[in-house]
């Protein structure tokens, strides 16, 4: 092989080989796998393109396979998957054991599709599909670092096939497109954002003149669907350094069409010569911050969205300067309809973001104050399991130049932290529900649901919150009471 493969590798794709000579169809790894071995990183799939029938070869393959894999097959694509979960060394009828390590656990994606021609209508990213040569397969594909082949034919596997330099392209670290980069991106606009999803994640260069077809064939974009749009925002979102894709996104002109209210963020305004920061690029510092402390992806959207309503929410106060006062809150509304603009999910996963980023300033504001337990116990109650989610996003968001003032800003929030540890350790109250609940209320006063059982539920609640009584039942119970015959309500005899 011209590239370094495991020895579970090899073994598949001289299954695939296997195949593919008793089929007579020539047969070919391309695309990611191939590139990915270039630069030494890990490969937990392969694409393998033939000229003929690939549902067919894949069948075939999977026969040699033991246990034998499910064929996935998607007819409308012409393509077909196996899963590997294990290999075994029985039964195999290609290979030999020894060419299997020591490790048997070793789950592998294999697509399988026959090279062919395409051909798109300008209002779709659908294309006309016909079949065709492994030179027609390479020119419908997105760049040049994916057009890479390595042959699994008899007279020359392993060998490394590559016409159009795409090799070169990856070791100068280089996106370029196989066509003319216009016809390329008005062909799968979504090509578009590939080609900066690539570039950050690859730290790859994206060649001038592509990236100009880029900024040109912007509008494009909207024909793809959200769908796809999420999918590569996400894993923009989930790269080393976030910044460099989002950076390019703006610059092309595709955030402002994907997501406006992002681009919003943009730009710093002076009056009688005070200025605010520019909040795009502080986001986007924040997002590099956040990024090598977790690979949460929801908590990386937090850091994207914390600030969003900073536009809609700016004032200009004589005398003071520009103020953003509720951001957190304008902001948290609006967290569900961009994660609907944006076809992301709207469960558990959106109510986290909007959490996060309603209670962004929190942490904050009790650095500037002296601590009351009160203050803390609210905290720990509003944020449950996710305070140090939040705290990792507030330490993130210190952006200062000035590096006294972000080391004073860390002091504080470690001593925070502590007091955090320190409450909850007495208190228990992450995750806590009052010892007097709804059902109790009404029950000792033979009373229905009703406005006045919230209104003593929830004078307990804040009672135990303010450290007026403590967080036991008795304390709580009797508490209950006193409130109740304030209100004029009697207990049931």
């Amino acid at each position: 092989m011209d590239i370094s493969c495991t020895k579970e590798e090899l073994f598949i794709f001289e299954t695939i080989a296997k195949s593919a000579e008793e089929l007579n169809m020539p047969a070919y790894i391309i695309g990611g796998f191939v590139r990915d071995k270039i630069l030494g990183r890990v490969t937990k799939d392969a694409d393998i393109v033939c000229v003929g029938d690939g549902i067919l070869l894949a069948k075939k393959t999977a026969q040699y396979l033991s246990p034998v894999p499910q064929v996935s097959i998607f007819k409308t694509f012409g393509t077909a998957q196996i899963k590997i979960d294990k290999l075994f060394s029985h039964n195999l009828k290609v290979a030999e054991p020894d060419k299997l390590s020591s490790n048997k656990e070793a789950p592998f994606d294999i697509e399988f599709v026959g090279a062919r021609k395409e051909s798109y209508d300008y209002n779709s990213r659908k294309p006309e599909v016909e079949p065709g040569t492994l030179d027609d397969d390479r020119l419908r594909r997105d760049f040049t670092i994916n057009t890479i082949a390595v042959s699994l034919n008899k007279n020359d596997f392993g060998k490394l096939l590559d016409p159009l330099n795409g090799r070169a392209d990856v070791e100068n670290k280089i996106i370029r497109t196989p066509l003319f980069p216009d016809e390329t991106f008005s062909d799968d606009p979504l090509r578009m954002m590939r080609a900066i999803r690539f570039a950050a994640q690859l730290h790859f260069n994206i060649l001038p003149e592509t990236f100009e077809a880029i900024t040109k064939n912007a509008y494009r974009i909207k024909i793809v669907s959200g769908e796809r749009i999420a999918d590569e925002l996400n894993k923009i979102i989930l790269t080393e350094k976030p910044s460099v894709g989002f950076d390019l996104l703006y610059k092309s002109g595709l955030l402002k069409i994907i997501f406006p209210q992002m681009v919003a963020l943009a730009g710093a305004e002076y009056i009688d010569g005070k200025g605010h920061k520019d909040n795009f690029y502080h986001t986007l510092q924040v997002l590099d911050n956040i990024a090598p402390n977790t690979d949460d992806l929801w908590l990386r959207w937090a850091a994207v969205l914390h600030d969003i309503a900073k536009p809609v929410t700016k004032k200009f106060e004589k005398g003071h300067g520009w103020t953003f006062h509720g951001h957190e809150v304008v902001g948290g509304r609006m967290v569900p309809k961009i994660f609907a603009q944006l076809k992301l999910p709207q469960n558990e996963k959106m109510k986290f973001v909007k959490k996060i980023v309603e209670l962004h300033l929190r942490p904050i504001s009790l650095t500037k104050e002296n601590i009351t337990d009160s203050a803390i116990r609210r905290l720990l109650f509003d944020a449950g399991d996710d305070i140090d989610h939040l705290m990792t996003l507030c330490k993130a968001d210190i952006t200062s130049k000035n590096k006294q003032k972000v080391k004073r800003f860390l002091s504080n929030f470690d001593m925070v932290s502590q007091r955090l540890k320190e409450v909850e350790e007495t208190d228990k109250i992450r995750n806590w529900q009052p010892p007097i609940t709804g059902e109790i209320i009404m029950k000792e006063f033979d009373l229905p649901p009703s406005r006045i059982v919230g209104e003593i539920k929830n004078a307990v609640r804040e009672a135990i919150l303010d450290g007026e009584i403590p967080n036991r039942y008795d304390e709580a119970f009797n508490f209950m009471l006193e409130k109740a015959a304030e209100l004029g309500v009697r207990k049931n005899r």
